[in-house]
């Protein structure tokens, strides 16, 4: 596919990747370095982005089996600058909606594309902007945030590009929204630029994309969205030493450490066999244990607050 033809919000399915309308494909591999742990990752990303989203799955629960292993690091790529372009069979937010759909049923993710029709964002810039004025005040919540935004739009058909829903999520997750504000207004734009630069010196050309980056200057790349064992790979080939984490595949211990989990993310994580989790965790509905929320696509399941 052409680059001018390429829509970044008509993400490829097969490939699993949203593609920038002017990608690079130039890797400038001096722009990046290995950091404190055996294995760096720059993960870039979009809060919009319907493949950064399907892979929630494999990228939590790299985070239990490899965590202790890696130093994740978390850029925006700025996927929608605004509606100013006509391509890749999307001129319209509109156009959006039934793409969606499909790529939640794909990817096994719920995804309700109805806010393109009923509440349309006008670019993700806003969002990404706002995830790094959270980074300024703490890595932790600046993640919490992002889950946070990413359920608000792709679940809750809220508009993250408007200040209203940001500010709801970064209270929710206890973030001082007054400091969001000043930053998101301030230096948080520079922060932003600074990783849109860093992404054309590596040739960022969609999203999800991960460099994986040893001490010794070895590095791997994984585009889209790809099977768990894509990643544990390019793990295990920089580090083979790299030992797996036993944790807890226990229910409650899972919504303790991710309070808000998709049928497929508890299935990815439990290693329960995916067409026995909903009648499991609906029980748990039952009992009081656990919450849950509806959409066109699928149910998010909540730990029930106390």
């Amino acid at each position: 596919m052409e680059n001018q033809t390429v829509n970044p919000l008509l993400c490829d399915i097969e490939t699993g990747l949203c593609e920038l309308p002017a990608a690079h494909s130039d890797l400038q591999t001096e722009a990046i370095a290995a950091g404190n742990q055996p294995i760096r990752v720059i993960y870039y990303t979009d809060p919009i982005c319907s493949s950064c989203w399907g892979i929630e799955p494999a990228l939590r629960k790299l985070k239990l089996q490899y965590g202790k292993h890696l130093d994740i690091e978390y850029r925006m790529g700025g996927l929608l600058p605004d509606w100013s372009y006509n391509s890749g069979g999307i001129s319209k937010p509109s156009d959006v909606a039934s793409h969606w759909d499909e790529v939640s049923l794909h990817y096994d993710m719920p995804i309700d594309g109805d806010v393109w029709l009923e509440d349309p964002l006008s670019s993700s810039y806003p969002a990404s902007i706002a995830f790094k004025a959270a980074q300024v005040q703490d890595e932790a919540l600046a993640i919490r945030f992002l889950r946070k935004i990413r359920e608000m739009v792709f679940l809750q058909k809220k508009n993250i590009s408007e200040w209203q829903p940001l500010s709801e999520a970064a209270r929710a997750v206890g973030l001082d929204v007054v400091k969001l504000k000043k930053d998101y207004a301030g230096k948080a734009k520079a922060l932003f630029n600074e990783d849109l630069e860093l992404g054309r010196k590596l040739g960022v050309r969609g999203f999800p994309t991960m460099f994986f980056l040893d001490s010794s200057g070895n590095k791997e790349r994984v585009y889209g969205s790809q099977p768990y064992t894509t990643y544990e790979q390019a793990i295990t080939r920089l580090y083979p030493a790299a030992g797996k984490f036993h944790y807890d595949h226990d229910w409650l211990s899972l919504f303790t450490t991710y309070p808000t989990l998709t049928s497929r993310e508890f299935a990815e994580l439990s290693d329960m066999p995916r067409q026995a989790v909903d009648h499991f965790l609906q029980q748990l509905v039952d009992d009081g244990a656990l919450d849950k929320l509806v959409t066109k696509n699928g149910v998010l399941w909540l730990l029930t607050s106390q």
